[in-house]
């Protein structure tokens, strides 16, 4: 789980097949390095404090999509993308050298900034349209269109692993807007015309249209 609140931009350091999925190495330094407290090392005895609590094994949203860190290599670490990820989210167009929005999962005692977010994308948006507004820029998107019912006026939605709020929500079209520390610490404020995004849809949306569904 996470908040759409984004720690820090990694890199893409390599892209590689592997038996038709892909492994991804992923440049990380300053997420990896912050302080892990406490813990016990594997002999379970108790640990000194040492890197951020990414061990192999835990999840890591990379703009968006929710990866399992398969190895650490210093500054960087390993993940396998499968078939079903390549073909459900922008992971299979990530190429070396593309920037990327890095979120470590939720820990009891972090702030909740954002909405609960799973890492599992429900499709893949499109930029429309960007135009600046005052110091922020309101940016228009495209979402399937089966996800459309999802996404509504001052609800929440995931874009690339960045929590925003919806400011208008037509069909499947939506704006938000894009603030001037978001725009800076992100890779939101790249984005042009026609590029491709991942989207995740507010959970708590899913859930009520399947418990109303079944009711009725």
């Amino acid at each position: 789980m996470f908040t759409g609140i984004i720690e820090t931009l990694g890199r893409i350091a390599s892209s590689e097949e592997r038996g038709g999925d892909r492994r991804l190495l992923i440049e990380a330094g300053e997420l990896l390095a912050k302080a892990r407290p406490g813990g016990r090392d594997e002999h379970g005895i108790h640990a000194a404090p040492r890197h951020w609590g990414v061990l192999p094994g835990d999840s890591i949203a990379v703009n968006g999509v929710c990866l399992t860190v398969a190895k650490l290599h210093g500054q960087q670490f390993a993940a396998d993308v499968s078939r079903e990820t390549l073909s459900a989210t922008t992971a299979g167009a990530w190429k070396a050298g593309q920037d990327v929005n890095l979120e470590a999962a939720l820990t009891a005692g972090k702030p909740l900034g954002g909405h609960l977010v799973s890492g599992h994308v429900d499709g893949v948006g499109r930029l429309v349209s960007k135009s600046e507004d005052a110091r922020s820029w309101r940016m228009r998107f495209e979402a399937p269109v089966d996800l459309g019912r999802y996404i509504a006026r001052k609800g929440s939605i995931c874009i690339d692993g960045v929590s925003l709020t919806v400011n208008e929500a037509e069909g499947a079209g939506f704006t938000v807007n894009i603030v001037p520390h978001t725009l800076q610490h992100t890779t939101l404020g790249r984005l042009q015309p026609g590029d491709a995004v991942n989207l995740e849809v507010d959970l708590i949306a899913r859930y009520l249209e399947k418990l109303v569904s079944e009711r009725t």
